[in-house]
């Protein structure tokens, strides 16, 4: 049996409401498996529009294989390609962020235009046809001062995260925003365990002090349900719609991405150890209402965030290898903000750095005992992780379909 004929009979055959068999967690068929059919078509968080200021300015990132350049051309559109050279192949952008005029490849020199056009090479001969080898384009999209690309060459329709996204975002005015500090840490664990991880509050409690001062364990919040039903949570939605906020929950009905508006515990506007602002000079002057709480939303595979008044924390998830993940988090602020004037940076990033840090060691004893041969898939809470078994429903149901293809219906599976 093959691999993906392995991958798909293992999903036919899960329990619903419990935890995936071992090889998803741990085998590197697998994981290549999980880096063609979900890393390499869906729509991955890359960055912000604000870390791209003027034209010349690029990043990059790594995704499985592929190492890719988001950049700003000179007509301010933002775009990314293929960071390959076109000659002999070699990284054309090695650090991890910078300004430039053109892209020149280390290696031969060959130089390309912002929009990818090849400009420059030297002493190629008679018949070289420079129009041949531009960079490769990457699917690229911006939305509400985020960044997002995808490796396939038919990308699925973006508008329907955007249509989703947009309305909860843009009154944060995140293009207008800049990045007061940024982290990258490897937890060594799968990339669904990271998620997994993320997508429940019931070990908050035990793991998260810092985080539990402000941040709500309810299950509305982390879950797949709206929330509705919570007086609280409907008495939060009713005010930030009243200020004009979109805030209800809204999930698109692939389950891949959603946002919800939820508050914070007590009268805690932002995430430190006190509830208070951590920066002074809010984010956007058409959100100034008091006691919004935090925006928050995911998009699978690479993506968490949580908006609130005076800053924003997002997350970016990349897998390196079936056991290793890397998780970056940025946390933006106004433009304008200065450091030690408007804001401490310890008193901003401290309570998500411990937080961070704690998943980390979570993830990492789960991926232990998961590599154990006494392991086998357990039962999720129904009352608590819920968003756990929403998750592994989608991912279960994306990979089913994409080895399956197209026109057949997904077998039942054992309940």
């Amino acid at each position: 049996m093959n691999v993906r004929s392995e991958m798909l009979n293992l999903i036919r055959h899960r329990k619903d409401g419990y935890s995936l068999p071992q090889p998803f967690y741990v085998d590197q068929a697998f994981f290549d498996v999980d880096l063609d059919l979900i890393w390499y078509r869906d729509w991955l968080f890359a960055g912000h529009d604000c870390e791209l200021l003027k034209p010349g300015s690029y990043f990059t990132l790594q995704v499985g294989a592929y190492p890719i350049v988001v950049l700003r051309d000179r007509d301010g559109t933002i775009r990314a390609f293929h960071n390959s050279c076109r000659h002999r192949g070699s990284r054309v952008c090695s650090a991890d962020r910078g300004v430039v005029a053109k892209l020149v490849c280390p290696y031969h020199q060959w130089t390309y235009n912002l929009d990818g056009s090849l400009a420059f090479a030297r002493q190629m001969g008679e018949g070289f046809d420079p129009t041949q080898h531009s960079l490769k384009p990457v699917a690229c999209e911006s939305v509400a001062g985020y960044i997002f690309v995808c490796l396939a060459d038919e990308p699925p329709a973006f508008a329907p995260f955007d249509d989703l996204m947009r309305p909860y975002f843009a009154p944060h005015n995140l293009t207008d925003a800049k990045i007061a500090f940024q982290s990258t840490i490897i937890e060594k664990g799968n990339w669904k365990l990271v998620w997994e991880n993320n997508r429940e509050c019931y070990h908050c409690a035990g793991s998260h002090p810092e985080l539990c001062k402000t941040y709500s364990e309810s299950p509305n919040v982390t879950g797949v349900a709206g929330g509705g039903e919570d007086p609280e949570m409907a008495e939060h939605w009713a005010r930030c719609e009243a200020a004009g906020l979109p805030a209800q929950f809204r999930m698109h009905d692939s389950g891949q991405f959603r946002a919800i508006r939820a508050p914070l515990l007590r009268d805690a506007e932002s995430y430190t150890m006190n509830g208070r602002r951590a920066v002074a000079r809010g984010l956007s002057d058409a959100v100034d209402a008091q006691r919004i709480g935090a925006l928050m939303l995911f998009n699978y595979p690479t993506t968490w965030n949580h908006v609130l008044i005076d800053h924003a924390v997002t997350f970016r998830v990349m897998p390196i290898s079936p056991n290793e993940t890397a998780v970056t988090t940025k946390w933006l602020v106004h433009k304008d903000a200065v450091e030690g004037v408007d804001y401490d940076l310890d008193t901003l990033t401290h309570v998500w750095t411990q937080t961070n840090d704690q998943d980390r060691r979570i993830v990492e004893e789960n991926a232990l005992g998961i590599r154990s041969p006494a392991y086998e898939p357990g039962p999720y809470s129904q009352l608590h992780e819920g968003g756990v078994i929403q998750f592994v429903d989608w991912y279960t149901r994306t990979i089913e379909s994409r080895l399956d293809g197209a026109g057949r219906e997904p077998i039942r599976r054992v309940a």
